[in-house]
């Protein structure tokens, strides 16, 4: 959400309606809770082995915090002036953490300037430091298949990263993204992988991993969904269904906070007051039904 969209709806967020009912959901995960956030921590979320959450937003920003949400280290502003100034990115999307290089939180990267909207018409993965959050490089995505990255996931084995456009499924070898590729003089990536008509009819604004299968977040205005999906096949199924006034944001797994699957849920909506409160955001957590 750009700070237009922030300014204008912290100024119409005055009163919060109680959680929604449950909708036509399979039964396949229990909501546990929920935590409240600061609101710039708004696009994403993932976290590591060690513990630490990190989140982005409202548009630029990087943040690590501990596995009870206490922030232990912030950047702002991560993707610097040049960059900026050379690619026009001013947005990041759905993070992921990497083992690759020590350690490293791979940014999907694009631009939003209303009301011309992506303008840059390419996308990228940036790569910034986890235990400073300072900016590293950014490889280019090659823009005859992906227009802007919106999310991006690192598959368990570490060998992919996962992201989509349209409403295909794809993947770039996580080994490419690496400091000999770094733009703009790099080469750009395209994928290794293409999956048709993969993406859930919700579409995708944040991804992880469980069990080998990829689970995303989306929504359709009310109707929240999570879906998993079988990247051998493409096939998918529903795994969480709500309905919630707000916006859909980032997706994680860990055990932490009484849950195992964290779904970030965003006050911003152009329909009325949202089911969790208007000035901050929320973590739900969800444990495997038993």
């Amino acid at each position: 959400m750009s700070l237009r969209r922030l300014a204008r709806w912290t100024a119409l967020a005055l009163l919060a309606l109680p959680a929604a009912a449950q909708a036509a959901d399979p039964g396949r995960w229990t909501l546990t809770g929920s935590s409240t956030m600061p609101l710039y921590y708004y696009q994403g979320v993932t976290s590591d082995a060690a513990g630490h959450f990190y989140f982005d937003g409202v548009d630029v920003g990087l943040y690590r915090t501990d596995s009870a949400l206490n922030e232990q280290a912030r950047n702002d502003d991560v993707i610097p002036p040049a960059v900026t100034a050379t690619e026009g990115y001013n947005h990041i999307g759905d993070i992921t953490w990497d083992g690759a290089e020590g350690g490293r939180i791979l940014l999907p990267l694009e631009c939003y300037y209303p009301p011309a909207g992506n303008t840059c018409e390419t996308g990228s993965i940036g790569v910034a430091d986890p235990a400073t959050l300072q900016w590293r490089y950014y490889v280019k995505l090659d823009p005859k298949y992906i227009a802007k990255a919106m999310w991006a996931e690192v598959s368990p084995d570490g060998k992919l990263i996962w992201t989509s456009s349209g409403n295909d499924l794809l993947a770039y070898r996580a080994g490419q993204v690496k400091p000999a590729h770094a733009a703009p003089a790099g080469p750009m990536l395209k994928p290794v992988v293409t999956l048709r008509n993969a993406v859930p009819p919700t579409g995708i604004t944040g991804a992880t991993f469980r069990d080998g299968r990829l689970l995303v977040a989306g929504q359709d205005r009310d109707l929240f969904q999570v879906w998993s999906i079988d990247l051998a096949t493409g096939s998918r199924q529903l795994e969480i269904e709500r309905t919630i006034v707000g916006e859909s944001e980032g997706l994680d797994v860990a055990d932490a906070l009484g849950g195992l699957l964290h779904w970030q849920i965003q006050p911003y909506n152009e329909q009325g007051p949202p089911t969790y409160p208007p000035l901050n955001g929320t973590l739900l957590h969800f444990a495997p039904a038993p």
